[in-house]
């Protein structure tokens, strides 16, 4: 048995791969397989991609989830079958908006509203992916659903081209995006780059090439993110060494078997370690039972060799 690295990895995904290259070439690198990506990224699209290691696999449902940041272009006047510039031509027209018209649509759609999931993503109908099916020339019934742009910033407009910053809520396809604001303004459009520059709390500046991960691993130097440190803002306990037993059975914690701060409220959680400083988990506080529940445990993670 080996112990595997564990952790969150910022990486940089460049053009060309899937996200499941990058995980693949990631096993290659640290010779492990408990690795997986937190949200598909586009063959063609570039940026932000964290992976998680180890234990902190058990992060990617909730990276996910969080918020993300794109920079995008919108090119006018085209329509295709993917709504980005790899598929199919479907349509072109002349663009005639002026830079108003085409201000107003673009942020018209800041806050909620109704997206439908394009043929060519990921979503599941019955089980089989819309990919799968538009691979197959099949088009099928996909429902709307809300998503919600958090915030909408025209960085550049050289009309039939414009260049959009987007803060959005998972789930949203920035493609779908640029093809409804050009459905709107009546010429159609179509997503000619996309560049993601944020998840949450990982940022462009700080990801990472492969090539500079690999490079970094053979010099000891990988650039890990321990899984605690996903968990900074919140407080920590110690469970005392006579009762270490509890913690690594993921049991419930009493306020006698813990050290730390005082005056828990219900529901609060906090990270859990044990009397030597080896993290374990979150827990959360429940006060009517006057004790601490287990919300998400990470042990270590080891491997076969």
């Amino acid at each position: 048995m080996k112990a595997m690295i564990s952790g969150v990895i910022n990486v940089y995904k460049e053009k060309g791969y899937t996200s499941h290259d990058v995980v693949a070439r990631l096993r290659g690198i640290f010779k492990q397989k408990k690795i997986g990506h937190t949200g598909t990224l586009d063959p063609e699209a570039e940026g932000v991609l964290p992976v998680c290691l180890g234990n902190g696999t058990k992060l990617c449902g909730m990276l996910t989830d969080k918020e993300k940041e794109y920079v995008a272009e919108l090119l006018l006047g085209i329509v295709t079958d993917t709504q980005d510039m790899t598929g199919r031509v479907l349509s072109e027209k002349e663009v005639t908006v002026t830079k108003e018209e085409a201000e107003r649509a673009v942020m018209a759609f800041q806050g909620v509203y109704e997206q439908l999931p394009p043929m060519y993503s990921a979503c599941k109908v019955d089980g089989k992916r819309l990919y799968e099916l538009a691979r197959e020339g099949k088009e099928v019934e996909r429902k709307r659903r809300p998503v919600t742009i958090h915030a909408l910033e025209i960085l550049s407009m050289e009309l039939p081209r414009i260049r959009i910053r987007v803060v959005c809520s998972k789930g949203t396809y920035i493609r779908t995006l640029c093809h409804d604001i050009g459905e709107r303004l009546g010429c159609g459009g179509v997503m000619c780059s996309l560049l993601r520059t944020r998840v949450d709390r990982f940022t462009l500046e700080e990801a990472k090439k492969i090539s500079e991960i690999e490079a970094a691993f053979r010099e000891g130097n990988t650039p890990v993110i321990p899984v605690e440190e996903m968990f900074s803002h919140l407080p920590s306990i110690a469970v005392k060494e006579a009762f270490t037993g509890a913690l690594h059975n993921g049991n419930p914690l009493f306020l006698r078997q813990i050290t730390g701060k005082s005056g828990w409220t219900d529901g609060e959680e906090t990270k859990v370690y044990d009397a030597q400083g080896q993290f374990y988990g979150i827990y959360a506080f429940q006060v009517m039972k006057g004790k601490f529940m287990p919300v998400r445990m990470f042990p270590a993670a080891r491997e076969t060799v």
